[in-house]
Protein backbone atom coordinates (compact mmCIF):
# COMPACT_ATOMS: atom_id res chain seq x y z
CA UNK A 1 0.00 0.00 0.00
CA UNK A 2 1.23 3.49 -0.89
CA UNK A 3 -0.18 6.69 0.63
CA UNK A 4 0.41 9.86 -1.38
CA UNK A 5 2.21 12.71 0.34
CA UNK A 6 1.86 16.31 -0.81
CA UNK A 7 4.97 17.79 0.87
CA UNK A 8 7.58 14.99 0.82
CA UNK A 9 10.66 17.23 0.39
CA UNK A 10 11.68 18.80 3.73
CA UNK A 11 8.02 19.34 4.57
CA UNK A 12 7.98 22.27 2.12
CA UNK A 13 5.29 22.68 -0.52
CA UNK A 14 7.52 24.96 -2.61
CA UNK A 15 10.50 22.60 -2.64
CA UNK A 16 8.25 19.60 -3.22
CA UNK A 17 6.58 21.34 -6.17
CA UNK A 18 9.98 22.20 -7.63
CA UNK A 19 11.10 18.58 -7.45
CA UNK A 20 7.73 17.32 -8.74
CA UNK A 21 8.02 19.61 -11.76
CA UNK A 22 11.38 18.12 -12.82
CA UNK A 23 9.89 15.47 -15.17
CA UNK A 24 7.87 18.14 -16.98
CA UNK A 25 10.91 20.41 -17.20
CA UNK A 26 12.98 17.54 -18.60
CA UNK A 27 10.44 16.92 -21.38
CA UNK A 28 9.94 20.60 -22.20
CA UNK A 29 13.67 21.44 -22.23
CA UNK A 30 14.57 18.40 -24.32
CA UNK A 31 11.84 19.18 -26.84
CA UNK A 32 11.99 22.96 -26.93
CA UNK A 33 15.65 23.60 -26.14
CA UNK A 34 17.64 20.57 -27.24
CA UNK A 35 15.18 19.74 -30.08
CA UNK A 36 15.35 16.06 -29.19
CA UNK A 37 12.94 13.69 -30.93
CA UNK A 38 9.63 13.48 -29.09
CA UNK A 39 9.76 9.76 -28.29
CA UNK A 40 13.24 10.05 -26.77
CA UNK A 41 12.29 13.13 -24.74
CA UNK A 42 9.18 11.34 -23.48
CA UNK A 43 11.19 8.28 -22.43
CA UNK A 44 13.69 10.42 -20.52
CA UNK A 45 10.82 12.35 -18.94
CA UNK A 46 9.31 9.03 -17.84
CA UNK A 47 12.65 8.05 -16.30
CA UNK A 48 12.76 11.38 -14.43
CA UNK A 49 9.19 10.90 -13.15
CA UNK A 50 10.02 7.40 -11.93
CA UNK A 51 13.16 8.61 -10.12
CA UNK A 52 11.23 11.43 -8.43
CA UNK A 53 8.49 8.98 -7.41
CA UNK A 54 11.02 6.52 -5.99
CA UNK A 55 13.46 8.80 -4.20
CA UNK A 56 11.50 11.96 -3.38
CA UNK A 57 8.03 10.51 -2.77
CA UNK A 58 9.05 7.07 -1.52
CA UNK A 59 6.76 5.19 -3.88
CA UNK A 60 7.71 1.48 -3.92
CA UNK A 61 9.49 0.30 -7.07
CA UNK A 62 6.78 -2.23 -7.93
CA UNK A 63 4.00 0.35 -7.69
CA UNK A 64 6.01 2.89 -9.70
CA UNK A 65 6.56 0.32 -12.44
CA UNK A 66 2.90 -0.72 -12.31
CA UNK A 67 1.77 2.92 -12.60
CA UNK A 68 3.90 3.39 -15.71
CA UNK A 69 2.58 0.14 -17.19
CA UNK A 70 -1.02 1.22 -16.63
CA UNK A 71 -0.37 4.55 -18.35
CA UNK A 72 1.25 2.82 -21.31
CA UNK A 73 -1.64 0.34 -21.49
CA UNK A 74 -4.14 3.20 -21.59
CA UNK A 75 -2.04 4.81 -24.31
CA UNK A 76 -2.40 1.69 -26.44
CA UNK A 77 -6.06 1.10 -25.66
CA UNK A 78 -8.17 3.10 -26.18
CA UNK A 79 -6.03 6.11 -27.29
CA UNK A 80 -3.84 4.62 -30.02
CA UNK A 81 -6.58 2.16 -30.94
CA UNK A 82 -8.62 5.21 -31.98
CA UNK A 83 -5.75 6.92 -33.79
CA UNK A 84 -4.61 3.84 -35.74
CA UNK A 85 -8.08 2.97 -36.99
CA UNK A 86 -8.93 6.57 -37.89
CA UNK A 87 -5.72 6.98 -39.89
CA UNK A 88 -6.34 3.57 -41.48
CA UNK A 89 -9.64 4.82 -42.89
CA UNK A 90 -7.87 7.87 -44.28
CA UNK A 91 -5.12 5.74 -45.86
CA UNK A 92 -7.71 3.60 -47.65
CA UNK A 93 -9.22 6.73 -49.24
CA UNK A 94 -5.74 7.73 -50.42
CA UNK A 95 -4.98 4.20 -51.69
CA UNK A 96 -8.15 4.14 -53.81
CA UNK A 97 -7.64 7.79 -54.94
CA UNK A 98 -11.00 8.75 -53.50
CA UNK A 99 -9.18 11.29 -51.37
CA UNK A 100 -8.25 13.12 -54.61
CA UNK A 101 -11.91 13.03 -55.65
CA UNK A 102 -12.90 14.54 -52.31
CA UNK A 103 -10.17 17.17 -52.63
CA UNK A 104 -11.42 18.22 -56.07
CA UNK A 105 -15.00 18.24 -54.81
CA UNK A 106 -14.07 20.72 -52.09
CA UNK A 107 -11.93 22.77 -54.47
CA UNK A 108 -14.80 23.23 -56.94
CA UNK A 109 -17.23 24.75 -54.43
CA UNK A 110 -15.98 28.23 -55.36
CA UNK A 111 -13.34 29.92 -57.52
CA UNK A 112 -12.97 32.75 -54.99
CA UNK A 113 -9.64 32.13 -53.20
CA UNK A 114 -11.00 33.56 -49.97
CA UNK A 115 -13.86 31.06 -49.96
CA UNK A 116 -11.47 28.32 -51.04
CA UNK A 117 -9.39 29.03 -47.93
CA UNK A 118 -12.50 28.47 -45.79
CA UNK A 119 -13.52 25.31 -47.63
CA UNK A 120 -10.09 23.70 -47.81
CA UNK A 121 -8.22 24.88 -44.71
CA UNK A 122 -11.11 25.30 -42.27
CA UNK A 123 -13.78 22.77 -43.28
CA UNK A 124 -11.78 20.07 -45.06
CA UNK A 125 -8.95 20.56 -42.58
CA UNK A 126 -11.39 19.81 -39.75
CA UNK A 127 -12.43 16.58 -41.50
CA UNK A 128 -8.79 15.55 -41.74
CA UNK A 129 -8.25 16.51 -38.09
CA UNK A 130 -11.22 14.32 -37.16
CA UNK A 131 -9.62 11.27 -38.76
CA UNK A 132 -5.88 11.72 -39.05
CA UNK A 133 -4.75 14.53 -36.76
CA UNK A 134 -1.03 14.62 -35.83
CA UNK A 135 -0.14 17.33 -38.38
CA UNK A 136 -1.88 15.75 -41.38
CA UNK A 137 -4.38 18.63 -41.86
CA UNK A 138 -1.59 21.21 -42.04
CA UNK A 139 0.44 19.19 -44.54
CA UNK A 140 -2.45 18.24 -46.80
CA UNK A 141 -4.35 21.54 -46.73
CA UNK A 142 -1.27 23.65 -47.38
CA UNK A 143 -0.44 21.48 -50.42
CA UNK A 144 -4.05 21.78 -51.64
CA UNK A 145 -3.95 25.57 -51.33
CA UNK A 146 -0.69 25.71 -53.28
CA UNK A 147 -2.35 23.53 -55.96
CA UNK A 148 -5.16 26.10 -56.12
CA UNK A 149 -2.59 28.81 -56.90
CA UNK A 150 -1.81 30.22 -53.45
CA UNK A 151 1.66 31.51 -52.66
CA UNK A 152 3.42 28.83 -50.53
CA UNK A 153 3.94 31.12 -47.52
CA UNK A 154 0.32 32.28 -47.54
CA UNK A 155 -0.90 28.70 -47.96
CA UNK A 156 1.15 27.51 -44.99
CA UNK A 157 0.02 30.39 -42.74
CA UNK A 158 -3.65 29.83 -43.60
CA UNK A 159 -3.38 26.08 -42.97
CA UNK A 160 -1.65 26.64 -39.61
CA UNK A 161 -4.15 29.22 -38.35
CA UNK A 162 -7.12 27.13 -39.52
CA UNK A 163 -5.87 24.11 -37.56
CA UNK A 164 -7.15 25.44 -34.22
CA UNK A 165 -10.88 25.10 -33.59
CA UNK A 166 -11.08 21.34 -34.41
CA UNK A 167 -7.94 20.21 -32.55
CA UNK A 168 -9.49 19.48 -29.13
CA UNK A 169 -11.79 16.88 -30.74
CA UNK A 170 -9.24 15.64 -33.30
CA UNK A 171 -8.46 12.00 -34.10
CA UNK A 172 -11.97 10.99 -33.07
CA UNK A 173 -11.84 12.87 -29.78
CA UNK A 174 -8.45 11.55 -28.63
CA UNK A 175 -7.39 14.71 -26.70
CA UNK A 176 -10.58 14.89 -24.62
CA UNK A 177 -10.65 11.12 -24.08
CA UNK A 178 -7.10 11.36 -22.72
CA UNK A 179 -8.01 14.39 -20.62
CA UNK A 180 -10.96 12.57 -19.06
CA UNK A 181 -8.85 9.54 -18.21
CA UNK A 182 -5.89 11.33 -16.59
CA UNK A 183 -8.11 13.71 -14.60
CA UNK A 184 -10.85 11.31 -13.56
CA UNK A 185 -13.44 13.79 -14.86
CA UNK A 186 -16.21 12.03 -16.87
CA UNK A 187 -15.71 12.31 -20.64
CA UNK A 188 -19.17 13.76 -21.20
CA UNK A 189 -18.53 16.47 -18.61
CA UNK A 190 -15.17 17.63 -19.92
CA UNK A 191 -16.25 17.36 -23.57
CA UNK A 192 -19.34 19.48 -22.91
CA UNK A 193 -17.22 22.27 -21.40
CA UNK A 194 -14.65 22.15 -24.21
CA UNK A 195 -17.67 22.28 -26.53
CA UNK A 196 -18.63 25.60 -24.92
CA UNK A 197 -15.17 27.12 -25.44
CA UNK A 198 -13.66 26.10 -28.79
CA UNK A 199 -16.85 26.90 -30.77
CA UNK A 200 -16.26 30.53 -29.78
CA UNK A 201 -12.92 30.30 -31.58
CA UNK A 202 -14.72 28.86 -34.59
CA UNK A 203 -16.70 32.11 -34.85
CA UNK A 204 -13.50 34.14 -35.15
CA UNK A 205 -11.12 31.94 -37.16
CA UNK A 206 -12.98 32.06 -40.54
CA UNK A 207 -13.01 35.86 -40.39
CA UNK A 208 -9.31 35.79 -39.61
CA UNK A 209 -8.63 33.44 -42.54
CA UNK A 210 -10.26 35.66 -45.17
CA UNK A 211 -8.30 38.60 -43.75
CA UNK A 212 -5.07 36.62 -44.00
CA UNK A 213 -5.86 35.75 -47.62
CA UNK A 214 -6.95 39.18 -48.88
CA UNK A 215 -6.54 41.73 -46.10
CA UNK A 216 -9.25 44.28 -45.38
CA UNK A 217 -10.82 43.77 -48.80
CA UNK A 218 -11.26 40.08 -48.07
CA UNK A 219 -12.91 40.83 -44.75
CA UNK A 220 -15.14 43.52 -46.26
CA UNK A 221 -16.31 41.42 -49.22
CA UNK A 222 -16.57 37.94 -47.68
CA UNK A 223 -17.40 38.56 -44.02
CA UNK A 224 -20.90 37.12 -44.47
CA UNK A 225 -19.82 33.70 -45.86
CA UNK A 226 -17.03 33.57 -43.27
CA UNK A 227 -19.44 34.33 -40.45
CA UNK A 228 -22.02 31.83 -41.76
CA UNK A 229 -19.34 29.14 -41.98
CA UNK A 230 -18.13 29.92 -38.46
CA UNK A 231 -21.61 29.95 -36.95
CA UNK A 232 -22.56 26.64 -38.58
CA UNK A 233 -19.26 25.05 -37.55
CA UNK A 234 -19.58 26.33 -33.97
CA UNK A 235 -23.21 25.25 -33.62
CA UNK A 236 -22.51 21.73 -34.89
CA UNK A 237 -19.40 21.33 -32.72
CA UNK A 238 -21.34 22.50 -29.66
CA UNK A 239 -24.32 20.25 -30.37
CA UNK A 240 -22.26 17.14 -31.12
CA UNK A 241 -19.93 17.50 -28.14
CA UNK A 242 -22.76 18.22 -25.70
CA UNK A 243 -25.63 16.07 -26.93
CA UNK A 244 -24.34 13.38 -29.32
CA UNK A 245 -20.70 12.25 -29.11
CA UNK A 246 -17.38 14.03 -28.63
CA UNK A 247 -15.91 11.74 -31.29
CA UNK A 248 -18.30 13.16 -33.90
CA UNK A 249 -17.79 16.83 -33.03
CA UNK A 250 -15.28 17.65 -35.78
CA UNK A 251 -16.97 15.65 -38.53
CA UNK A 252 -20.32 17.29 -37.79
CA UNK A 253 -18.73 20.74 -37.57
CA UNK A 254 -16.75 20.39 -40.80
CA UNK A 255 -19.74 19.20 -42.81
CA UNK A 256 -21.99 21.89 -41.31
CA UNK A 257 -19.47 24.63 -42.14
CA UNK A 258 -19.12 23.42 -45.73
CA UNK A 259 -22.90 23.09 -46.09
CA UNK A 260 -23.35 26.69 -44.93
CA UNK A 261 -21.00 27.88 -47.66
CA UNK A 262 -22.76 25.78 -50.29
CA UNK A 263 -26.15 27.11 -49.20
CA UNK A 264 -25.07 30.76 -49.34
CA UNK A 265 -25.33 32.17 -52.90
CA UNK A 266 -22.80 34.88 -52.08
CA UNK A 267 -20.16 32.25 -51.35
CA UNK A 268 -20.53 30.80 -54.86
CA UNK A 269 -20.19 34.15 -56.60
CA UNK A 270 -17.09 34.25 -58.88
CA UNK A 271 -14.23 36.33 -57.56
CA UNK A 272 -13.31 39.57 -59.28
CA UNK A 273 -10.17 39.31 -61.40
CA UNK A 274 -8.17 41.80 -59.25
CA UNK A 275 -8.75 39.50 -56.26
CA UNK A 276 -7.52 36.42 -58.10
CA UNK A 277 -4.49 38.28 -59.45
CA UNK A 278 -3.59 39.61 -55.99
CA UNK A 279 -4.06 36.33 -54.12
CA UNK A 280 -3.28 33.53 -56.58
CA UNK A 281 0.37 34.30 -57.20
CA UNK A 282 1.42 30.65 -57.37
CA UNK A 283 0.93 27.94 -60.02
CA UNK A 284 -2.47 26.24 -60.16
CA UNK A 285 -2.60 22.43 -60.45
CA UNK A 286 -4.28 21.18 -63.63
CA UNK A 287 -5.82 18.09 -62.01
CA UNK A 288 -8.34 20.34 -60.21
CA UNK A 289 -10.19 20.70 -63.52
CA UNK A 290 -10.87 16.97 -63.83
CA UNK A 291 -14.54 16.02 -63.69
CA UNK A 292 -15.32 13.12 -61.39
CA UNK A 293 -18.36 10.85 -61.93
CA UNK A 294 -21.07 11.40 -59.33
CA UNK A 295 -20.80 7.80 -57.98
CA UNK A 296 -17.10 8.41 -57.29
CA UNK A 297 -17.91 11.65 -55.46
CA UNK A 298 -20.51 9.87 -53.34
CA UNK A 299 -18.04 7.10 -52.52
CA UNK A 300 -15.45 9.73 -51.54
CA UNK A 301 -17.84 11.08 -48.90
CA UNK A 302 -18.94 7.59 -47.80
CA UNK A 303 -16.26 7.02 -45.10
CA UNK A 304 -17.38 10.10 -43.19
CA UNK A 305 -21.05 9.20 -43.59
CA UNK A 306 -20.33 5.69 -42.29
CA UNK A 307 -18.48 7.03 -39.25
CA UNK A 308 -21.36 9.37 -38.45
CA UNK A 309 -23.84 6.51 -38.91
CA UNK A 310 -21.92 4.06 -36.70
CA UNK A 311 -21.38 6.57 -33.90
CA UNK A 312 -24.99 7.76 -34.10
CA UNK A 313 -26.34 4.21 -33.82
CA UNK A 314 -23.98 3.63 -30.87
CA UNK A 315 -25.68 6.52 -29.04
CA UNK A 316 -29.13 4.86 -29.14
CA UNK A 317 -29.79 3.96 -25.47
CA UNK A 318 -30.47 0.26 -26.10
CA UNK A 319 -27.40 -0.11 -28.32
CA UNK A 320 -25.27 1.93 -25.92
CA UNK A 321 -26.23 -0.35 -23.03
CA UNK A 322 -25.53 -3.45 -25.12
CA UNK A 323 -22.08 -2.18 -26.13
CA UNK A 324 -21.29 -1.20 -22.54
CA UNK A 325 -22.03 -4.77 -21.50
CA UNK A 326 -18.74 -5.83 -23.09
CA UNK A 327 -16.75 -3.40 -20.92
CA UNK A 328 -14.40 -5.10 -18.49
CA UNK A 329 -13.24 -3.55 -15.21
CA UNK A 330 -10.55 -5.07 -13.02
CA UNK A 331 -8.05 -4.16 -10.31
CA UNK A 332 -4.71 -3.21 -11.82
CA UNK A 333 -2.04 -5.63 -10.51
CA UNK A 334 0.57 -4.48 -7.98
CA UNK A 335 -1.14 -1.12 -7.51
CA UNK A 336 -2.72 -0.05 -4.23
CA UNK A 337 -2.61 3.74 -3.85
CA UNK A 338 -4.39 5.92 -1.29
CA UNK A 339 -4.65 9.71 -1.46
CA UNK A 340 -3.44 11.86 1.49
CA UNK A 341 -6.88 11.44 3.10
CA UNK A 342 -6.53 7.65 3.08
CA UNK A 343 -9.05 7.08 0.26
CA UNK A 344 -8.35 4.75 -2.70
CA UNK A 345 -7.58 6.59 -5.94
CA UNK A 346 -9.27 5.79 -9.24
CA UNK A 347 -6.03 4.52 -10.78
CA UNK A 348 -6.28 1.28 -8.80
CA UNK A 349 -8.96 0.12 -11.25
CA UNK A 350 -8.55 -0.27 -15.02
CA UNK A 351 -11.52 -0.10 -17.39
CA UNK A 352 -11.37 -1.86 -20.75
CA UNK A 353 -14.25 -0.74 -23.03
CA UNK A 354 -13.69 -3.40 -25.68
CA UNK A 355 -16.60 -2.60 -28.00
CA UNK A 356 -17.98 0.78 -26.95
CA UNK A 357 -14.67 2.63 -27.36
CA UNK A 358 -14.29 5.00 -30.30
CA UNK A 359 -11.51 2.95 -31.87
CA UNK A 360 -13.69 -0.14 -32.25
CA UNK A 361 -16.51 1.94 -33.73
CA UNK A 362 -14.08 3.51 -36.22
CA UNK A 363 -12.83 0.00 -37.07
CA UNK A 364 -16.40 -1.04 -37.89
CA UNK A 365 -16.83 2.06 -40.05
CA UNK A 366 -13.48 1.24 -41.68
CA UNK A 367 -14.66 -2.24 -42.63
CA UNK A 368 -17.71 -0.64 -44.23
CA UNK A 369 -15.44 1.88 -45.97
CA UNK A 370 -13.33 -0.93 -47.42
CA UNK A 371 -16.47 -2.54 -48.85
CA UNK A 372 -17.82 0.71 -50.32
CA UNK A 373 -14.48 1.74 -51.85
CA UNK A 374 -13.81 -1.74 -53.22
CA UNK A 375 -10.73 -2.39 -51.10
CA UNK A 376 -9.93 -6.10 -50.93
CA UNK A 377 -9.45 -7.70 -47.51
CA UNK A 378 -5.74 -8.31 -48.11
CA UNK A 379 -5.17 -4.71 -49.18
CA UNK A 380 -7.12 -3.37 -46.20
CA UNK A 381 -5.03 -5.52 -43.85
CA UNK A 382 -1.81 -4.31 -45.50
CA UNK A 383 -2.93 -0.70 -45.05
CA UNK A 384 -3.68 -1.32 -41.36
CA UNK A 385 -0.21 -2.77 -40.80
CA UNK A 386 1.33 0.11 -42.77
CA UNK A 387 -0.59 2.54 -40.57
CA UNK A 388 0.91 1.02 -37.42
CA UNK A 389 4.37 1.23 -39.00
CA UNK A 390 3.82 4.87 -39.97
CA UNK A 391 2.81 5.68 -36.40
CA UNK A 392 5.56 3.65 -34.71
CA UNK A 393 7.33 6.68 -33.20
CA UNK A 394 4.03 8.35 -32.32
CA UNK A 395 3.01 5.12 -30.56
CA UNK A 396 6.21 5.19 -28.49
CA UNK A 397 5.70 8.88 -27.71
CA UNK A 398 2.07 8.54 -26.63
CA UNK A 399 2.67 5.47 -24.46
CA UNK A 400 5.70 7.12 -22.82
CA UNK A 401 3.90 10.41 -22.15
CA UNK A 402 0.91 8.63 -20.64
CA UNK A 403 3.18 6.40 -18.55
CA UNK A 404 4.87 9.58 -17.30
CA UNK A 405 1.48 11.17 -16.55
CA UNK A 406 0.28 8.13 -14.60
CA UNK A 407 3.47 7.96 -12.52
CA UNK A 408 3.15 11.67 -11.69
CA UNK A 409 -0.55 11.38 -10.88
CA UNK A 410 -0.39 8.22 -8.76
CA UNK A 411 2.79 9.13 -6.87
CA UNK A 412 1.29 12.48 -5.86
CA UNK A 413 3.54 14.75 -7.95
CA UNK A 414 0.60 16.28 -9.82
CA UNK A 415 -1.24 16.96 -6.54
CA UNK A 416 1.82 18.74 -5.14
CA UNK A 417 2.14 21.01 -8.18
CA UNK A 418 -1.61 21.56 -8.14
CA UNK A 419 -1.59 22.76 -4.54
CA UNK A 420 1.34 25.05 -5.26
CA UNK A 421 -0.27 26.54 -8.40
CA UNK A 422 -3.58 26.99 -6.54
CA UNK A 423 -1.95 29.92 -4.73
CA UNK A 424 -2.72 31.96 -7.86
CA UNK A 425 -6.33 32.03 -6.63
CA UNK A 426 -8.81 33.71 -8.96
CA UNK A 427 -6.01 34.42 -11.47
CA UNK A 428 -5.67 30.68 -12.02
CA UNK A 429 -8.68 30.67 -14.35
CA UNK A 430 -7.03 33.29 -16.57
CA UNK A 431 -3.68 31.46 -16.60
CA UNK A 432 -5.10 27.96 -17.08
CA UNK A 433 -5.30 28.09 -20.92
CA UNK A 434 -1.73 29.42 -21.03
CA UNK A 435 -0.45 26.16 -19.52
CA UNK A 436 -2.19 24.12 -22.22
CA UNK A 437 -0.97 26.53 -24.90
CA UNK A 438 2.61 26.19 -23.68
CA UNK A 439 2.32 22.40 -23.52
CA UNK A 440 1.11 22.09 -27.11
CA UNK A 441 3.60 24.68 -28.38
CA UNK A 442 6.39 22.47 -27.04
CA UNK A 443 5.01 18.96 -27.64
CA UNK A 444 2.99 19.69 -30.79
CA UNK A 445 0.10 17.62 -29.44
CA UNK A 446 -3.04 18.56 -27.51
CA UNK A 447 -3.22 14.92 -26.39
CA UNK A 448 0.28 15.09 -24.89
CA UNK A 449 -0.38 18.44 -23.22
CA UNK A 450 -3.58 17.08 -21.68
CA UNK A 451 -1.73 14.02 -20.40
CA UNK A 452 1.03 16.17 -18.92
CA UNK A 453 -1.02 18.97 -17.38
CA UNK A 454 -4.61 17.72 -17.09
CA UNK A 455 -4.33 16.26 -13.58
CA UNK A 456 -2.36 19.30 -12.44
CA UNK A 457 -5.16 21.61 -13.62
CA UNK A 458 -7.83 19.59 -11.82
CA UNK A 459 -5.81 19.40 -8.61
CA UNK A 460 -5.21 23.17 -8.67
CA UNK A 461 -8.90 23.80 -9.38
CA UNK A 462 -10.01 21.75 -6.38
CA UNK A 463 -7.50 23.47 -4.10
CA UNK A 464 -8.60 26.95 -5.23
CA UNK A 465 -12.34 26.28 -5.26
CA UNK A 466 -12.72 26.53 -9.05
CA UNK A 467 -14.54 24.05 -11.30
CA UNK A 468 -12.30 21.04 -12.14
CA UNK A 469 -14.21 20.55 -15.40
CA UNK A 470 -13.59 24.18 -16.38
CA UNK A 471 -9.82 24.15 -15.86
CA UNK A 472 -9.42 20.70 -17.41
CA UNK A 473 -11.27 21.93 -20.49
CA UNK A 474 -9.27 25.18 -20.48
CA UNK A 475 -6.07 23.16 -20.76
CA UNK A 476 -7.31 21.57 -23.98
CA UNK A 477 -8.97 24.70 -25.38
CA UNK A 478 -5.91 26.83 -24.71
CA UNK A 479 -3.73 24.10 -26.10
CA UNK A 480 -5.28 24.20 -29.56
CA UNK A 481 -3.87 27.71 -30.00
CA UNK A 482 -0.32 26.50 -29.42
CA UNK A 483 -0.57 24.09 -32.34
CA UNK A 484 0.25 26.70 -34.99
CA UNK A 485 3.53 27.72 -33.29
CA UNK A 486 4.79 24.24 -32.38
CA UNK A 487 8.10 23.37 -34.09
CA UNK A 488 6.54 20.09 -35.23
CA UNK A 489 3.72 21.79 -37.14
CA UNK A 490 5.94 24.56 -38.50
CA UNK A 491 8.32 21.94 -39.89
CA UNK A 492 5.45 19.97 -41.42
CA UNK A 493 4.04 23.10 -43.08
CA UNK A 494 7.43 24.16 -44.48
CA UNK A 495 8.20 20.69 -45.81
CA UNK A 496 4.77 20.39 -47.43
CA UNK A 497 5.04 23.60 -49.49
CA UNK A 498 8.77 23.51 -50.24
CA UNK A 499 9.94 26.08 -47.70
CA UNK A 500 12.36 23.88 -45.75
CA UNK A 501 14.45 25.95 -43.36
CA UNK A 502 12.01 28.87 -43.22
CA UNK A 503 10.21 27.82 -40.05
CA UNK A 504 11.31 31.09 -38.42
CA UNK A 505 9.54 33.15 -41.09
CA UNK A 506 6.31 31.23 -40.55
CA UNK A 507 6.62 31.53 -36.77
CA UNK A 508 6.88 35.32 -37.00
CA UNK A 509 3.72 35.40 -39.12
CA UNK A 510 1.55 33.15 -36.94
CA UNK A 511 2.80 34.00 -33.43
CA UNK A 512 0.78 37.25 -33.11
CA UNK A 513 -2.42 35.39 -34.08
CA UNK A 514 -1.66 32.57 -31.67
CA UNK A 515 -1.09 35.04 -28.82
CA UNK A 516 -4.14 37.12 -29.70
CA UNK A 517 -6.49 34.13 -29.83
CA UNK A 518 -4.96 32.83 -26.59
CA UNK A 519 -5.82 36.11 -24.88
CA UNK A 520 -9.42 35.72 -26.07
CA UNK A 521 -9.54 32.17 -24.68
CA UNK A 522 -8.06 33.32 -21.35
CA UNK A 523 -10.79 35.96 -21.06
CA UNK A 524 -13.47 33.39 -21.96
CA UNK A 525 -12.29 30.99 -19.23
CA UNK A 526 -11.97 33.83 -16.71
CA UNK A 527 -15.52 34.88 -17.54
CA UNK A 528 -16.80 31.31 -17.26
CA UNK A 529 -15.25 31.05 -13.79
CA UNK A 530 -17.33 34.04 -12.67
CA UNK A 531 -21.01 35.05 -12.88
CA UNK A 532 -20.21 37.02 -16.06
CA UNK A 533 -20.10 33.91 -18.31
CA UNK A 534 -20.77 31.23 -15.71
CA UNK A 535 -24.20 30.70 -17.26
CA UNK A 536 -22.46 29.11 -20.28
CA UNK A 537 -21.34 26.07 -18.31
CA UNK A 538 -23.52 22.94 -18.08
Amino acid sequence: MYVQEVEPVAGSLGLSALVAALPLLVVLVLLGGVRMKAHLAALLGLLAAALVALFAYGMPFGQTLSSAAQGAAFGVFPILWIVVNALWVYRMTVRTRHFDVLRRSFGRLSDDPRIQALVVAFCFGALLEALAGFGAPVAICSVMLVALGFDPVRAAVVALVANTAPVAFGAMGTPVVTLAQVTGVPLDSVASVVGRQTPLLALVVPLLLVALVDGRRGLRETWLPALACGVAFAAAQFAASNYVSAQLADIAAALAGAAALVALPRARRPAAEPVRVAVLTGVRSEDLDEEDPRPDVLRAYAPYALIVLVFSVAQIPAVKDWLAGATRTFDWPFLNVLNPHGEPVGGNVFTLPLVSTGGTLVLLAGLGTAAVLGVRARTAAEEWVATVHELRFAILTVTSVLALAYVMNLSGQAATIGQFVAAAGAGLAFLSPVLGWFGVAVTGSDTSANALFGALQVSAARESGLSPELLAAANSSGGVLGKMISPQNLTIACAAVGLAGREGDLLRKVLPWSAGLLLIMCLIVLGQSSPVLGWMLP
